[in-house]
């Protein structure tokens, strides 16, 4: 019986956690399968190619989870509402789109929410972003978008963000890139002496495991939540999508 194939694709996955959880998951249920990084800067060349056809499902990650969307033959209710793609699952010939990423976090942070946490700021406008948006609007939230390039309503610039409205948004999601592992000491551009014990920040990134956003907020008593159990959880969906017979 030969190995099923599956695969993370994105530009640099030297930090990626996919790899590491599938080969120790597959191990542990003794399963026949392999996990490989699928790293490329071209992706119209990448899917055309024979390491893409041999696949039999895969994650995405930044840049790709909105640019594969032409690339697929039919989306998830879900994956279609949200607009955004982080695994692939392929079905009777055909790639189907999916986001587990929605689900991953909802299960994330449902220990953490309580009446405090109305209005989010999400800072951010790709693929994860519009992940986020969806769970917490379902949820009840209002949210407002914090971009370099802010676009439309409820969208604002980092130099826009302050004490009002860090008052009024109780819940803060990072869904950019900075302060991931080597650039430790970056972080966001927001106010942070306007962060109090009644915020809850999550940052989407898990390596490291205390962004400077994190610690800047732990610091003012925010409840703070990194991006692993995310991570895991959607991870675990996305086995089970690929393994829906």
């Amino acid at each position: 019986m030969s190995k099923q194939q599956f695969g993370l694709l994105g530009k640099r996955l030297d930090y990626s956690f996919s790899k590491s959880f599938f080969t120790d998951y597959f191990l542990k249920h003794q399963l026949e399968a392999v996990f490989s990084n699928l790293e490329t800067s071209d992706l119209a060349t990448w899917m055309k190619s024979e390491e893409a056809q041999q696949l039999d499902g895969f994650s995405v990650t930044i840049p790709y989870k909105q640019e594969i969307i032409p690339f697929l033959d039919s989306l998830s209710p879900e994956a279609a509402a949200i607009g955004a793609v982080n695994v692939v699952q392929r079905k009777d010939g055909k790639l189907i789109g999916h986001n587990t990423d929605a689900f991953g976090f909802k299960q994330s942070i449902k220990p953490f929410l309580d009446f405090r946490h109305q209005k989010a700021l999400i800072l951010g406008t790709g693929g994860a972003s519009k992940a986020i948006a969806y769970v917490l609007k379902n949820i009840g939230l209002d949210v407002l978008y914090v971009s370099r390039n802010p676009q439309g309503e409820n969208q604002f610039g980092y130099e826009e963000v302050n004490e009002y409205m860090l008052k009024a948004c109780k819940m803060i999601v990072n869904c950019t890139p900075l302060g991931t592992s080597p650039n430790l000491e970056e972080a966001p551009e927001i106010p942070f002496e306007f962060i109090t014990n009644d915020h809850f920040v999550v940052d989407l990134i898990y390596n490291p495991e205390q962004t400077k956003l994190l610690r800047e907020a732990a610091n003012r008593g925010a409840i703070t939540l990194n991006g692993l159990s995310m991570l895991k959880e959607q991870a675990l969906k996305a086995w089970e999508i690929w393994n829906q017979k």
